[in-house]
């Protein structure tokens, strides 16, 4: 099946370029960053921690810390104690990974969603393959690269759906057809404004989903500087994408 015909700008392909050489970089860098942690210890590594080489993480039992360490993630589960750093093998599918993940041009396909038949919902751990569509199950802040083209995602592309999206007093539907998992979002009738909440309800939610956008300007250049940045800005279903995405293409070891 064919993406569905919107109008993207490609002003992430060069950027989307660099990450991708970064992320499959095999020299690993004099610093490293917490991107998730949880568990028992989660309040002495909390995500944005900057570690030093020479630094040393001590987990217990039921900890896990997400590393991130020249453009690739490490994944460290307790109980245990490691250096901050350490070699890490470059993965073949890690810089596709990131690239599709973080480019703002045209680059995604439908096959990223799941099908079934009947009413099964589709499973809670497949997500949007771009960290930029807006998968309408996830609560929180979203950060925007262009308005002009926010796309809503489903994960589920069997059946005809309706969601509706209400904000200020004002109501839109966005239908999404049978065989279809992406659909623009409704500018001409309820714009996208910043630090506004928009309730969605419908399309197959359980329960209604409450959304506040932010503005994400120019995607940096490296997957560090996008990580800081969605850090920065509170976007955390868009960071948590990213970083599972990653961290199922990590080299086993370190």
């Amino acid at each position: 099946m064919s993406f569905p015909d919107f109008s993207m700008r490609r002003i992430g392909l060069t950027a989307a370029a660099a990450i991708a050489a970064i992320a499959v970089a095999g020299v690993a860098s004099a610093q490293s960053m917490v991107v998730r942690s949880t568990g028992p210890s989660a309040g002495k590594y909390p995500s944005g921690t900057k570690l030093k080489s020479t630094d040393k993480i001590t987990l217990v039992s039921g900890d896990k810390v997400v590393l991130m360490q020249a453009g690739k993630t490490r994944t460290l589960s307790g109980p245990g104690t490691y250096g901050a750093t350490a070699t890490i093998q470059a993965n073949q599918s890690m810089g596709a990974t990131v690239t599709r993940m973080l480019s703002t041009g045209p680059t995604m396909r439908s096959r990223g969603g799941f099908s079934r038949g009947g009413e099964e919902a589709a499973p809670v751990n497949v997500r949007a393959p771009n960290v930029w569509l807006l998968d309408y199950r996830e609560a929180g802040t979203f950060c925007v690269v262009d308005p002009a083209t926010l796309m809503l995602w489903r994960p589920n592309m069997e059946g005809d759906t309706a969601l509706e999206i209400e904000s200020g007093g004002k109501k839109a539907t966005v239908a999404i057809v049978d065989g279809a998992n992406f659909r623009k979002w409704p500018t001409d009738t309820l714009p996208v404004q910043y630090g506004v909440d928009y309730r969605l309800s419908g399309g197959g939610l359980r329960s209604p989903v409450t959304v506040r956008f932010t503005a994400m300007g120019p995607v940096p250049d490296t997957v560090e500087g996008s990580v800081d940045m969605l850090m920065a800005k509170g976007c955390t279903p868009q960071l948590n994408r990213l970083v599972d995405a990653m961290s199922e293409t990590e080299t086993a070891g370190g």
